[in-house]
């Protein structure tokens, strides 16, 4: 029996993480985009080569990694650099993806979450799945969240919810949506979680 594929996205601080970790307990595989992304621009990353090529040795740290924070402020004034950065990252991302996906079904895992934060962004994973997990909660939430764990301005949280994919274009996108604003208990998202899964024989 062919394993279902499931993207799984949410905007920042929504709770998208959480929701994957609880589908892993339920016995799905999850492919993380993001810690792909985080490995491929990584020390001796598959990405560094061509980053060097397209943007200097500015752009490297001493330890042969990306050098995030001035990726990032470029990418906040430079759009073109945020797109150029992606034409690197993503296809690497893409095949590392595939890959686990691939390995998963292979153990017999009957249910593949691709964990991708701008998955509505993209528009290269609809074509890959059987439906879309949306995570969804009001950008008040996301900011207090992010502030929270990242020690993060109000500021630069809304400057990155800002980048995003709006609210309504996520859940625009969803086939199922999991509400998660800050009246939800862990324990009332685990409980939702669950229904999800049992959707996919989990």
């Amino acid at each position: 029996m062919r394993a279902a594929r499931i993207g799984l996205t949410g905007g920042i601080g929504s709770g998208k993480s959480t929701v994957g970790q609880l589908l892993c307990v339920a016995g799905a595989a999850l492919v993380d985009a993001d810690q792909i992304a985080r490995d491929v621009t990584g020390s001796g990353g598959a990405a560094i080569a061509a980053i060097h090529a397209a943007f200097g040795a500015d752009f490297i740290d001493a330890l042969g990694a990306l050098d995030r924070e001035k990726m990032r402020a470029l990418a906040f004034t430079r759009p073109d650099a945020r797109s150029r950065l992606e034409s690197i990252v993503h296809p690497l991302v893409g095949l590392q993806s595939e890959k686990q996906a691939q390995e998963a079904a292979s153990r017999g895992c009957p249910l593949i979450v691709f964990d991708v934060p701008l998955l509505v962004e993209s528009g290269r994973w609809a074509r890959r799945l059987d439906a879309v997990i949306v995570v969804d909660c009001d950008a008040d939430t996301q900011v207090m969240r992010v502030m929270q764990r990242n020690s993060l301005t109000a500021e630069v949280v809304r400057n990155i919810i800002a980048s995003q994919a709006t609210r309504s274009a996520r859940r625009a996108a969803a086939d199922i949506l999991v509400a998660n604003g800050r009246d939800r208990s862990l324990t009332q998202l685990a409980g939702d979680v669950s229904q999800v899964a049992a959707l996919f024989g989990l």
